[in-house]
C-alpha cells in the first residue's frame, strides 16, 4: 500500500500524527489478539470436552437401543434456551445459562418403568449438544475476530508503520536537499556579488 503524501512540512506533520498513532495502538492490538488467542483455545478445549461427554454418554446409553424404541421423543421439548452475553476482547459472544424443558405429563402407569430415567438421559443429551454447538458457534466468532485483529496487526507492523515512516524520510531528504540547494545558491549570489566588487 503506497501511501500518498507532498513534499512539505504540513504532509510530514500529518505522516508523523499518523505514525504514533499507529505505534500507540499497536501494543493495544497485540494484546487483543493474544487474548483472542487464549480465549479462542479455551474454546475449542470446551467443544471437545463436551462433545468427548457427549461421545461417552451415548455409546454408554447404546446399550439399551432397543428400549429407545418404546420412547416417544415428543416427552422432551426445549422450551428455552437462556444465555448472557459477555465481551470477550471486544466480541460479543454468548455464555449457555439455562435449558428450560417442557413439564410434559405422561402417565407411568402405562408406560415403562424406565422412562422417567430416559426423559432424563435425554435432557442431558441435548444439554451436551446445546452446549457444544454454543461452544462451537463462540469458537467460531472468536476465530473470525482473532483473524481480523491479526490482519490489522499485520498491517500496521509490515505495512503501514514501515511506509509512513519511509515517507517521512523521503520528505525530510526532500525538505534537506531544498534547503541545501537553497544555501547554495544563496552563496553562489554572495561570491558573485564579491567577486564583482
Amino acid at each position: 500500500m503506497a501511501i500518498k503524501f507532498q513534499y512539505n512540512k504540513t504532509s510530514m506533520q500529518q505522516m508523523n500524527k499518523q505514525l504514533k498513532m499507529r505505534v500507540k495502538a499497536l501494543p493495544t492490538i497485540k494484546n487483543k489478539e493474544s487474548a483472542l488467542r487464549v480465549e479462542v483455545q479455551k474454546a475449542k478445549d470446551k467443544f471437545h470436552l463436551l462433545e468427548q461427554k457427549l461421545d461417552e454418554n451415548i455409546k454408554k446409553y447404546n446399550v439399551f437401543a432397543e428400549l429407545w424404541n418404546e420412547f416417544d421423543p415428543k416427552l422432551v421439548k426445549v422450551k428455552e434456551i437462556k444465555v448472557t452475553s459477555k465481551k470477550i476482547a471486544g466480541v460479543k459472544t454468548d455464555n449457555l445459562d439455562e435449558i428450560v424443558f417442557e413439564k410434559i405429563e405422561f402417565s407411568l402407569f402405562n408406560q415403562p418403568n424406565w422412562l422417567p430415567q430416559g426423559v432424563a438421559i435425554l435432557k442431558e443429551l441435548i444439554s451436551l449438544e446445546i452446549g457444544k454447538n454454543l461452544f462451537l458457534d463462540k469458537m467460531d466468532l472468536l476465530n473470525h475476530a482473532r483473524r481480523k485483529t491479526t490482519q490489522k496487526v499485520n498491517l500496521y507492523e509490515k505495512v503501514q508503520i514501515p511506509g509512513y515512516e519511509e515517507a517521512i524520510m523521503k520528505i525530510k531528504r526532500f525538505l534537506e536537499d531544498k534547503e541545501n540547494l537553497s544555501k547554495s545558491a544563496q552563496k553562489i549570489v554572495k561570491n558573485r556579488q564579491n567577486s564583482e566588487l
